[in-house]
């Protein structure tokens, strides 16, 4: 997905509409001069909906609207009428965004599913007409409520990348070749860090018309859950896959060191993303010849107290060594996960 399209938090303000009022009214016709009350209720105010779409991958089309706004109730009418209901506005999200009160942060609802609606700012309900007030000792009541008053709130929306594989690595890890060689996603790529400013996601085939999707998360740095370098603004797209794969070039001054500080990093954003299955991949093993490289796994058959039973894997984007083991292990990880 393009850079300048993708867009994963907006904040808007959400008016929902005022409830008809009810109407003080009696019934009359040639015959009737002094009829009982017949006055309706008050429409309902429109709500402000959220409905999840699962054509939508960002939310790019509520950037530039600022004010949504419902429509309002219409007052009751005589002979019992209920008044129309005001129009509801309903806004289509992508799956996995998440509503929030802007001034409290607090979360209230999510979508997670395709067709989900939710309620965000629900509209004034009708008032009642004075029918509802006649009694025996009241028979001609001349009052009615007033309808309720739409709420006018301010609503941020989220958006956690629905993906079943992330990728976590430090920027120019070979993340982005991965998913442009396995998938047929076309992320910016370039030998230097931080060519990725936007998460991008692919889908993985696999055999017998199964596939999945990975995301290229934007690359992590040491201090990024304290919000250094892209920092909170790509962690929290993590929460939401099942499988976790680091990618660690194979020529980093320590790849032990460098894997235990992205794991260091999450823990310290959100501790449950330790919980996840995870995978460590090896990456630009082409860079290494055989020798090298069986050295290599010698010394990380070594480390295997510090990996703590990590699937470990090497490969290369360039050449497509290992790619097709990864592919295998990701679809086992992923099938056990839903065990």
């Amino acid at each position: 997905m393009s850079e300048s399209n993708f867009v994963d938090y907006v904040k808007i303000c959400c008016r929902s509409g005022k409830g008809g009022a009810g109407a003080v009214h009696f019934y009359r016709d040639k015959k009737v001069t002094k009829g009982g009350p017949d006055g309706g209720d008050g429409g309902r105010g429109g709500h402000i909906i959220m409905r999840g779409n699962r054509q939508l991958w960002t939310l790019l089309h509520l950037k530039y609207r600022k004010h949504v706004i419902a429509g309002d109730g219409a007052n009751g009418s005589r002979q019992l009428m209920t008044g129309a209901m005001g129009e509801d506005v309903i806004l289509e999200v992508p799956p996995g965004t998440i509503i929030k009160d802007a001034e409290t942060g607090k979360t209230e609802a999510e979508i997670t599913s395709d067709g989900e609606e939710i309620i965000v700012v629900p509209g004034g309900r009708g008032g009642l007409g004075n029918n509802h007030f006649k009694s025996s000792t009241r028979q001609t009541p001349r009052f009615a409520q007033p309808g309720e008053p739409g709420k006018d709130e301010w609503k941020v929306l989220e958006l956690k990348l629905l993906a079943d594989v992330g990728l976590i690595g430090f920027p120019n890890a070979g993340k982005s070749t991965l998913l442009s060689v396995v998938s047929a996603a076309k992320p910016q790529i370039a030998n230097y860090p931080f060519t990725t400013l936007t998460p991008n996601l692919g889908i993985v085939h696999y055999r017998d018309n199964y596939s999945f999707v990975m995301a290229d998360i934007p690359g992590i740095i040491e201090g990024a859950h304290e919000g250094k370098g892209l920092g909170l603004r790509f962690l929290r797209h993590i929460e939401r896959n099942s499988v976790l794969l680091f990618v660690v070039p194979c020529d980093a001054d320590d790849i032990i060191k460098e894997y235990e500080t992205l794991l260091n990093e999450l823990k310290k954003y959100n501790p449950e993303l330790l919980a996840k299955k995870r995978l460590l991949g090896i990456s630009k093993c082409d860079m290494l010849d055989e020798e090298l490289l069986k050295e290599l796994k010698k010394e990380m058959k070594s480390h295997a107290g510090k990996l703590k039973k990590t699937p470990l894997i090497f490969f290369s984007s360039l050449t497509r060594l290992g790619l097709s083991e990864l592919v295998e292990l990701l679809w086992k990880s992923l099938t056990a996960e839903k065990d």
